[in-house]
């Protein structure tokens, strides 16, 4: 049984209901008045007690995703030889198959454009396949892509390139960034191209994204570098601090993040070097050192030495 919300009971008010699916009614939960009946079980008729057992039952696919160039919506047939029961198909069968399954990947793509677009989304699950992305900033890559290939941005330009730049504004927009650095160690194309790809999507899409807040890289540095949550949330009080002085202006996020992770770890007492933070943050010790001594004289910060 399931509780229904968002109705009133005419007896005696109550807003809280039971809906009883074996006899198809909605009564109250306080009174017993029967709110509507025959209601109709829109659910599947058979019951499953397994993921196997409900793969077999189920007679829909997956969900239509912007993953895939066609959407997910053409038919697939897959590529192991059987039957519906299972049993091995052999002979003249299995040459038909094979067959049929060549000419159906060949009818997915009927044009340049599907091509295109075939080939861009697989670099784009590849990519964030490495970069452990989840399924929702993908989805939004995708989105951003078929936007910049509808209003024809794609043309002249490396594909590699604008699928960077993607994924790059998806991070960025779902509140996970990723530095440019981190893209173009899984793309096939250098951090100067994604950036002037990203700068010309932008523009073109019209994406007014915030600046990067250097507090939201603060728990991905700290994990890589193994310090405890209590320096973390002291590196992030540092960050508001210096953010409501203005201190942050116009310095990378990166940067200040990785400072501010140094200047915790001493007061917490987990100290690490500056050169184990760099590297962490991909950005140089002199970088970690200047941004240090800012937030410290700035902010009045007494380190212990």
């Amino acid at each position: 049984m399931r509780a229904i919300q968002k109705r009133v009971c005419p007896i005696c008010g109550s807003t809280e209901f039971i809906y009883d699916p074996r006899r198809g009614e909605i009564v109250c939960a306080r009174c017993g008045y029967v709110i509507e009946e025959n209601v109709v079980d829109e659910g599947p008729e058979w019951r499953a007690f397994d993921p196997d057992q409900r793969a077999r039952r189920a007679r829909t696919g997956a969900p239509m995703t912007l993953m895939i160039h066609d959407k997910g919506l053409s038919t697939d047939i897959d590529w192991r030889d059987k039957d519906i029961h299972g049993n091995q198909i052999t002979g003249m069968y299995r040459t038909k198959m094979r067959r049929l399954r060549m000419w159906q990947r060949r009818m997915r793509i009927n044009d340049a454009a599907e091509r295109n677009l075939a080939f861009a989304l697989s670099e784009l699950d590849r990519m964030a396949a490495q970069m452990r992305m989840p399924r929702r900033v993908k989805e939004v890559a995708a989105s951003l892509y078929r936007r910049a290939v509808m209003k024809k941005l794609i043309r002249g330009r490396s594909i590699e390139g604008m699928v960077s730049a993607a994924l790059y504004a998806a991070c960025r927009m779902e509140g996970i960034p990723r530095t440019l650095d981190e893209i173009a160690a899984v793309s096939k194309v250098s951090k100067k191209e994604i950036g002037r790809s990203y700068r010309f999507l932008a523009r073109g899409l019209s994406l007014n994204l915030r600046p990067t807040s250097p507090i939201e890289y603060v728990d991905r540095f700290g994990d890589a570098l193994g310090v405890g949550s209590k320096t973390k949330e002291r590196a992030k009080e540092i960050l508001r601090e210096a953010i409501k002085r203005g201190i942050t202006s116009g310095k990378g996020p990166t940067g200040l993040a990785a400072a501010a992770l140094y200047v915790a770890s001493l007061l917490e007492g987990e100290k690490k070097t500056q050169r184990e933070v760099a590297e962490v943050a991909h950005v140089t010790e002199v970088t970690v050192r200047n941004r240090y001594k800012e937030l410290v004289e700035k902010l009045d910060i007494n380190v212990p030495i």
